[in-house]
Parts: structure tokens; sequence; C-alpha cells
């Protein structure tokens, strides 16, 4: 009998241990007060160089929070808030921002290659230097952006919105603009070699010492 209550006990011991530690598991992770999951409320979060790869972060809130060397890579930003934003540094592979919102951000030196950015909010953001090759902004929004000497190869900005963005240096080899605004851009020493620009416009944009620019549109 006190065989049988004893067996009873471990085993009850066994599964409460279980439970705990299955609960532990599936707790979301904390980095400096910061509980990353969906619809996240982190707002000027220091999250410099932390590892959030593969994570679920749609919707969350991360305006003003600093991401400055953070790995982003295969995560989901979808629809999430990163206005003013440091994502310096970066690394992003495929990293998914669908209708998120970068307005003001930094993303200087930043690694976003193959970056799905579909509808993505940047006007005033800064791209300057980062390695966006193979990364999808169509119908988006870089109105006063910077991507100084950005390498945008084989990128797409189909009827996305770029007045007044600079681009100055910035590699547009076989990149996809067709249908896009570049109203007052800066485009002076950029390369458009292969791009494609059907109906795209460049009413008053600066071209000087741009390689393959439709100099007479």
């Amino acid at each position: 009998m006190k065989l049988a209550i004893t067996v009873s006990m471990i085993a009850l011991c066994s599964q409460a241990i279980a439970d705990d530690y299955l609960a532990g598991q599936n707790q979301a992770p904390t980095i400096n007060g910061c509980v990353l999951e969906r619809q996240a409320q982190c707002p000027g979060a220091d999250l410099q160089g932390a590892d959030l790869s593969n994570m679920d972060l749609r919707s969350a809130d991360f305006k003003g929070a600093n991401l400055s060397g953070a790995n982003l890579s295969h995560t989901s930003l979808r629809g999430a808030n990163l206005d003013g934003a440091s994502l310096d540094n970066v690394v992003g592979y495929r990293l998914q921002a669908y209708r998120a919102s970068m307005r003001g951000a930094s993303l200087k030196n930043a690694d976003l290659q193959g970056m799905q950015g579909q509808y993505l909010f940047a006007q005033g953001a800064d791209f300057s230097g980062s390695n966006l090759t193979g990364a999808n902004f169509d119908f988006s929004r870089f109105s006063g952006a910077s991507l100084q000497n950005a390498n945008l190869a084989f990128s797409s900005f189909e009827i996305s919105w770029l007045p007044k963005a600079d681009l100055k240096g910035a590699n547009l080899q076989g990149a996809n603009l067709q249908e896009a605004k570049l109203g007052l851009a800066n485009l002076s020493d950029a390369n458009l070699t292969g791009t494609r620009i059907h109906y795209a416009t460049f009413e008053g944009t600066y071209m000087e010492g741009c390689t393959a620019c439709p100099f007479d549109w």
C-alpha cells in the first residue's frame, strides 16, 4: 500500500515538473522588459544586438526602439510600427515587413537581402549604404527617403512613390521601377543598367553622372 502511494506521488510530481517545463517553453522571450510576441508593446525598447530571427512579431509596436545590430532574418514584422526606430547594421535576410511602417527610421548599412516590404511606409527613412538586393517594395512609399549608395540590384519598386528620394550612387541594376514615381528624386551617379522603367515618371529628377538613366524623359 505504501509503495503504491509512493509511486503515485512520484508520478504526480513528475507530471507537475513536466507541466512547469512546458509552460516555461511556451512563454514568449523577454528582453529588457519587452515581451517578444505578436502585437508586442515595446516603444522605445532597447533591443540592440538582439537575436530576433524567425520570430512572429506581427503588428508589434517598436516605435523609437533601438534595434541596431539585431538579427531579423526570417522574422515577421507585418504591420509593425517601427517609426523613428534605429535599425542600423541589422541583418534581416528575407525579413517580412508587409504594410509595416518605418517612417523616419534609420536603417543605415543594413543587410536586408530579399526583404519583403510591399506596401511599406518608409517616408523619410534612411537606408544609406544598405544591401537590399532582391527586395520587394511594390506599392510602397519612400518620399524623401535616403537610399544613397544602397545596393538595390534586382529589387522591385513597382508602382511605388519615391518623390524627392535620394538615390545618389545607388545600384539599381536589373531593378523594377515600372510605374514608380520619381519626381524630384536624386539619381546622380546611380546605375540603372537593365532597370525596367516602363511608365515610371522622372519629372524634375536629377540625373547627373547616372548610368542608363532616361535623360530624354
